[in-house]
């Protein structure tokens, strides 16, 4: 019988990533987000827009804001479907019927890694939206937009997404840079 033989392999995976600082990002007159776009992709990309609910009843006007800015002749990206909304809080992360309709999205859509999610929210939202975009084709860009100062700080510039699972709180999740 011939003795076992074993190799170690490591491996070191490098990201970085930049934050913007900006105010009224779906406004035509603001170039970040489609700067942003355009440095990644020099092609014409895909986009889906995931929103907290609660955000959308605060600022009545956002999703027409949002189609306004991805209708610009100059964006580099189109928005695929419609504008998907969740609940905000820890409801987003609790069921993950929320997961699965961002992932049908990806499907239906033809969402690659060559695409974007973009999330719009509080932390909970970010970590839900960011969990489908990382299990999603191993891996779909993702631009958070924070809208709370708790998430500017924590989920809005992790790495970390998730949802609750079993009753326990990120049972389910990955570390994926946005």
């Amino acid at each position: 019988m011939q003795k076992p033989t074993s190799i170690q392999q490591n491996f070191k995976v490098d990201f970085s990533f930049n934050l913007h600082f900006t105010s009224h990002v779906f406004s035509t007159k603001n170039p970040l987000l489609n700067d942003v776009f355009f440095k990644n992709n020099k092609s014409k990309s895909k986009a889906l827009v995931v929103v907290d609910s609660g955000v959308i009843r605060k600022h009545p006007n956002l999703k027409l804001d949002i189609l306004k800015y991805f209708n610009q002749k100059n964006c580099t990206v189109d928005l695929e479907g419609n504008i998907l909304e969740i609940p905000g809080g820890e409801a987003s992360k609790n069921n993950e019927k929320y997961v699965q309709n961002i992932l049908k999205s990806v499907h239906d859509f033809a969402i690659d890694r060559h695409s974007y999610i973009v999330a719009i929210g509080g932390g909970a939202v970010l970590d839900a939206v960011g969990y489908a975009a990382a299990i999603a084709h191993r891996g779909v860009r993702l631009i958070r937009i924070p809208t709370t100062v708790l998430s500017q700080n924590d989920s809005g510039i992790g790495v970390k997404n998730g949802i609750n699972y079993f009753n326990k709180k990120n049972f389910v999740g990955t570390f994926a840079v946005p």
